[in-house]
Formats: C-alpha cells, sequence, structure tokens
C-alpha cells in the first residue's frame, strides 16, 4: 500500500470514528525539537559531553544516582527539564486535539512520554495517561510522606562542560531532603505511582465505556518504537481487545517500526508529516 493510500484510509478511519485513543511515543516529541535518545549514538548527539564521559541514557535513567552522585543525576534531569519547557508543543498537538473534540465518545491519550506536552496543547488533564510519570512533578527521595509536587519554580543549573548540576537541588518541601522527578526510570523500586495510577483507572473506565457504546474506536499511534514498546503493546492490545466494536482502527505511524498487525493501517513517515496529511482528508 503506497504511503498516499495509508493516510487516505487513516482519514476515513478518524472521520468515520465515534472514539479516539492517541498513543505517543518518543517520536511524537523529535518532530517538536526534542532529542532522538535511540541507541547510543542518538544519545551522543544530542548531548555529546555524555559521549566523552562515556554516559548512555540507559545508564543515566537510573535512580541509583540520586543516592550515589546526586549532582550527576539532577544533570541529566535539569536539563531535560529546561528542554521541555523551552519548546512548545509542535503543531501535530492541536490537530490531534482539533480529532478529539470530534469524537462522539470523546478521546484519551496513552504515552510513555514525561515532557507534558498534551497538558500544554490543551488536553484535559482528566484524559491524558502518563503511563512513565511526567518530569513536572517531584517526589522525595526519603519518602517522608510528602506526596507529589510540583516543579513549578524549580530551576536546575547545569554546567555544559560536565553536564552536572551546581548550585542548590531541588529538595522535598516537607522535610528537606533531596527530590527526584516523578518519571520511571530503569531499575526503579522508588517510583511513586500513584498519579499514573489514577489515569490508569481513568482511562480504563473511558476504554470501557467505549466499548460498551459498542462505539466506533480509531487509535492512532505516532512514534512508538520497539526498544521501549509500552504504547507500541498497549494500542495493539486495545486493538485486539476491541474487536466487537463494529470498528476498530489501529493507525501506526513510524518511520522506523512501520511493521504492524495485518488489520492496521500503516504510515512510514514521522508524526508531524502524517498528521499534516491526514488532517485535511477529514471531512467534518
Amino acid at each position: 500500500m503506497s504511503v498516499a493510500d495509508a493516510v487516505a484510509r487513516a482519514a476515513e478511519a478518524v472521520a468515520t470514528a465515534d472514539a479516539l485513543l492517541i498513543g505517543a511515543g518518543a517520536g511524537m516529541g523529535v518532530d517538536g525539537g526534542l532529542p532522538d535518545f535511540r541507541g547510543r549514538q542518538g544519545f551522543w548527539n544530542a548531548h555529546p559531553p555524555y559521549a566523552k564521559l562515556g554516559f548512555d541514557f540507559y545508564g543515566l535513567a537510573n535512580p541509583r544516582w540520586f543516592h550515589r552522585d546526586p549532582e550527576l543525576a539532577w544533570g541529566f534531569y535539569g536539563h531535560r527539564l529546561e528542554l521541555y519547557r523551552s519548546k512548545p508543543p509542535h503543531e501535530g498537538f492541536p490537530i490531534l486535539r482539533r480529532w478529539a473534540e470530534l469524537m462522539r465518545e470523546g478521546a484519551f491519550v496513552f504515552t510513555s512520554n514525561v515532557d507534558g506536552w498534551f497538558q500544554r496543547a490543551g488536553f484535559p488533564d482528566d484524559r491524558v495517561h502518563e503511563v512513565h510519570g511526567a518530569i513536572g512533578r517531584l517526589q522525595c527521595l526519603a519518602e517522608c510522606g510528602a506526596g507529589l509536587f510540583p516543579a513549578d519554580g524549580v530551576s536546575v543549573e547545569v554546567d555544559p562542560e560536565t553536564m552536572r548540576a551546581v548550585g542548590p537541588l531541588p529538595n522535598c518541601p516537607r522535610c528537606g531532603a533531596l527530590a527526584r522527578p516523578n518519571v520511571l526510570m530503569f531499575d526503579d523500586d522508588g517510583w511513586d505511582p500513584s498519579v499514573a495510577s489514577a489515569q490508569a483507572a481513568r482511562h480504563q473506565a473511558w476504554l470501557a465505556k467505549v466499548v460498551e457504546a459498542a462505539a466506533r474506536l480509531v487509535i492512532v499511534e505516532c512514534g512508538a518504537g520497539t526498544a521501549v514498546p509500552t504504547v507500541r503493546l498497549h494500542c495493539e492490545r486495545v486493538a485486539a481487545l476491541a474487536r466487537a466494536i463494529p470498528r476498530a482502527t489501529l493507525v501506526r505511524v513510524n518511520p522506523r517500526d512501520p511493521h504492524a498487525p495485518p488489520d492496521a493501517i500503516s504510515i512510514p513517515t514521522g508524526a508531524l508529516e502524517a498528521l499534516r496529511a491526514i488532517d485535511p482528508l477529514i471531512q467534518t
């Protein structure tokens, strides 16, 4: 199937749907200028100092550094926090929001991204499931019972040569202990899932309502790769479970890993390119 045919089929699926599930992986942010962390080379291209230090994404995204070397840990996450704040969500986000507003049964976002861009683009907070947490929320490393607290006003100065934090580090407003982002890291048994769990409950309740209403569901998955397949697998599971619905269609948008189940629509382009192509074809 040509890309043009896939785009036309995707537009028809969105235009005739009653409900929309948006799945978003790291590729959704790349079109907005966020770094591509796929593989060591991609990470090092985005952060050359880490190449000299011998660190890759998988080595740094680990909670052990907050205990062993908090300046290194907050150098990495402080840099990401400022990066996500400094860049606005790209044009694909309002396109998806417009589609969501067309749906009789509404829409929900399931994302592994921690940047908070969907909320910044106007998606209701109660319709977003951040399965890996969010960098805009912090938690106490000492687990003092403070719960989660916003990173609003938190700023971390990072030395661009060493990529280490300098100056005061974020701390817990209750006990003063070191704080960490509420982001699920590798080998992370200290992550506080309370917000993500509440989001998951709302997400499941919405899916149940869609199934009960026998609504036509379209799943638009953007930039969800196979290296961390959380979003990809979730979208496939929902599509499989929703076969009782008169029409449930998975649209997979991915330039590197476009392969999809036989009954899905695959568009082998970047997220923004695909969304821009589909949008004019939707008749409202």
